[in-house]
């Protein structure tokens, strides 16, 4: 069998290879469900007659294109999807029609052609907006999973939590004459350049004291701030000036003090009798810092028991209300007579 298709190729002048022209449009625009996966894929939708006419032509898995716009003549290459569209048309990714450069009903030439497994690429992002990513790795091989192949020069794009992310490839590897590598069963090892628009982190010095402004009023150019040239909060805020002095201290802590004393004052003193001096709650040096037991004349007294006792409340004592005779406490009660039923021997 193989004999017998090497004699047809041969007398036919070689492999024969899909080439037709349809009008392309974006996926958007392709009736049906929305296909948001699809959009921001490596694939394309082709109509049913050009399935049978890759059968025919015993066009090996995995079916790879090469798309070119003559008009503008870039060329780029793409995977199939399904054979879906109507005849005559394609349906594209957008970035796919950005990258060669085609408005919706342009001319688009398709080929089959085959491409070798890559090894190697290099990606740029085109937004810093890509580092926030916390795992690229794993982002990324989901997205490659829409892809059939990649070609160098292309800008595709990936949606990762409601965002859409633009790559840039810069090189890719094996080298070949079409700059582009099959991204299906292939071990891929992926590189990345420094996104566009990101810039380094300024490294500051590594002194702890802050460098002072040549202009001397301790001011930065741009945003930051004030730069004080000693470097201490106190100095920041001019502590010196609104910190107070220690005689004013020393009075506002006798005056605080003076609030809680360890005897009580009257309101209303006798005659010729001198009010006894506050003792500040302080301790003062060379006293005893416990206080004087002092003896509560009015009001409640408090509660002391002796060791192993326990307080239940004291009796209740009803209050006697105005008019009503008081009880003789000791009067005798209960003097009557008992009466039993069974008479004793010899009563009447």
């Amino acid at each position: 069998m193989d004999m017998y298709q090497q004699a047809m190729l041969r007398r036919q002048g070689g492999p024969r290879r899909f080439d037709e022209y349809f009008r392309c449009y974006p996926i958007v625009m392709m009736p049906g469900p929305e296909r948001d996966e699809a959009n921001h894929g490596g694939k394309v939708f082709l109509p049913p007659s050009a399935l049978d006419k890759l059968t025919r032509l015993h066009i090996s898995y995995p079916m790879l294109f090469e798309l070119t716009n003559g008009a503008k003549e870039k060329t780029t290459h793409a995977g199939v999807l399904e054979f879906i569209a109507e005849e005559g048309k394609i349906y594209l990714p957008y970035w796919l029609m950005q990258v060669l450069g085609l408005e919706p009903g342009d001319l688009l030439q398709v080929k089959s052609t085959d491409l070798p497994p890559g090894r190697f690429i290099k990606l740029q992002p085109q937004s810093p907006a890509f580092l926030e990513i916390s795992d690229p790795k794993a982002v990324l091989e989901r997205a490659f999973q829409g892809f059939a192949c990649l070609t160098t020069g292309d800008i595709f794009t990936f949606a990762y939590n409601e965002n859409v992310y633009h790559i840039a490839v810069l090189e890719t590897k094996p080298e070949n004459s079409k700059k582009a590598i099959c991204t299906l069963e292939t071990d891929l090892e992926v590189d990345f350049a420094p996104p566009v628009g990101y810039e380094e982190p300024k490294r500051t010095s590594g002194t702890s004291t802050p460098r002072s402004v040549a202009s001397g009023r301790g001011a930065l150019s741009g945003q930051g701030g004030t730069l004080h040239s000693h470097g201490t909060m106190a100095q920041a805020i001019n502590y010196a000036a609104i910190a107070p002095s220690s005689t004013q201290a020393e009075a506002g802590a006798k005056a605080v003090s003076s609030n809680f004393l360890t005897g009580g004052h009257k309101l209303a003193s006798k005659k010729g009798s001198k009010a006894p001096t506050p003792k500040p709650s302080t301790p003062v040096a060379g006293a005893s810092t416990n206080p004087s037991t002092t003896v509560r004349r009015h009001g409640p007294q408090p509660l002391r028991l002796a060791p192993g006792k326990l307080f239940f409340g004291y009796e209740i004592k009803p209050v006697k209300k105005k008019g009503e005779p008081a009880e003789d406490e000791g009067a005798n009660r209960f003097q009557g007579e008992g009466q039993t039923l069974r008479k004793k021997k010899g009563d009447k």
